[in-house]
Parts: C-alpha cells; structure tokens; sequence
C-alpha cells in the first residue's frame, strides 16, 4: 500500500460531507488530461505513513464525516480490502473513488460492506472512443460490469465525466447516459489545462459554461440528479 498524498481535510471530495482524502499510488489508465500525474506516473513520490493516516482519522473523528480513498487506481493495490477494513474499523464512513476497470474486486468490497460510496469516472463513449482518453486499451466490458455493479449493488453512488473538448462532445455525453440509465447521480466536471500527463492539452481551452449546461441538458434525460461541477 503506497499513500502517495493524503488531505486532511476538504469539503469538495464528497458532497455534504468533512472528509479527508487519501491518495494512493499508481494507475492502469494514463489519461492525457490526468491532473494527479506524479500519482500516476512517477515513481518519486514521498510515501506517507499509512499509520500516520490511520490516527490522524482516529483523533479528529469528531469532526470527520467519511473519508475517500482516490489515486490513481486504488482498487490496484493488493491491500485494499486491508487498508478499508482498518478505515471502517475508525466507525468513519468511507468514499471510494474508480475508474471502473477493475468490476471483481470494486463487487466484492461492496459486498464486503467496506465502502459506503463509490463514484466512478467514465471518460467518453462506451466504445471505441474509450482508449485515446484513457491513454491506453480498455476492456469497455469491464467497465459496463462496473456499471451494473454499482447500481444493481443499491449503494450511495455517482458517476462522473470530465469533459475534456479532444474527447468529449455532447454525442459522448448522450452515450455514457444511456449506458448509467437508473443511476443515482451524474456529475459534468470542467477541464483543467494545467498540470495535465500531456502538455499539448495545456493549448485547449475548457468548454464554455453554455456547452456544458448543454450536456447537462441531455444528461437529464436519462439521469435524474445532474450537475456541473468546477464552473
């Protein structure tokens, strides 16, 4: 288990909720626009104690509502089950944060009720569209099974798309919909150009608000709860 950043406190990472964010190191997808490069693809990270994690959680569980564990990929690290059932043993709730390629071991911590929330990045259309924004090959039926998981699974959810203008438009947007139809929430974040895996994207501006009200239009059609995030 390698933490590779850890925030102790943010009011942005879980809707309603004080929580703390651990970062966890590594990640099977290399996104062009990924903002959380050293995370992904260095090896020269800092590693924080997972001890010094654990009771930081411990003493200020007063205030602390939940706690999300992100990346990179968490659901890589062979640890997890480990590393959550430590968080559910501090009585904290717990957020998990994923990119959907890993449907077998997102089910069975689900089903081991070790996480209270999952929120899952979709990136553009399920098909073959997927691999130029996740920066590598995807099995798309991996990430459908993910899907399925989480909504027949009833658990706290909600899906995610960053809309990156190289490889999301408003047919990508339609597309994902129609793919999470009976999901909870659905949220629309705005693209950052700085700090991204590919420098060429730092070039592209971000989506004018009135596009993305746009795809937040259509996403409506087929989820109920959607908003704009980073706007």
């Amino acid at each position: 288990m390698k933490i590779a950043g850890f925030l102790k406190t943010t009011l942005l990472d879980w809707d309603g909720m004080v929580a703390c964010t651990v970062y966890l190191q590594g990640c099977n997808f290399t996104c062009p626009y990924c903002h959380n490069r050293d995370i992904v693809v260095s090896d020269n990270v800092t590693e924080i104690p997972e001890e010094q994690v654990l009771d930081y959680i411990k003493d200020n569980s007063d205030f602390l509502d939940g706690v999300v564990v992100s990346g990179g990929e968490p659901l890589m690290n062979k640890d997890i089950h480990k590393f959550l059932g430590k968080l559910k043993a501090l009585n904290v709730k717990v957020k998990l944060d994923t990119n959907g390629s890993l449907p077998d071991v997102l089910d069975d911590l689900i089903g081991s009720e070790l996480v209270d929330m999952v929120a899952m990045d979709l990136k553009s259309s399920l098909n073959e569209r997927y691999d130029a924004a996740a920066g590598c090959a995807v099995d798309i039926e991996k990430i459908r099974k993910s899907i399925s998981v989480i909504i027949d699974s009833g658990i706290e959810h909600e899906f995610r798309t960053t809309a990156v203008p190289v490889y999301v438009k408003e047919e990508d947007i339609r597309n994902i919909c129609k793919n999470i139809k009976g999901a909870k929430r659905y949220r629309i974040h705005q693209f950052r150009n700085k700090f991204t895996i590919d420098a060429a994207l730092s070039v592209i501006d971000p989506y004018p608000v009135s596009r993305l009200t746009a795809m937040a239009d259509i996403a409506k059609e087929y989820v109920k709860d959607v908003k704009i995030r980073g706007v």
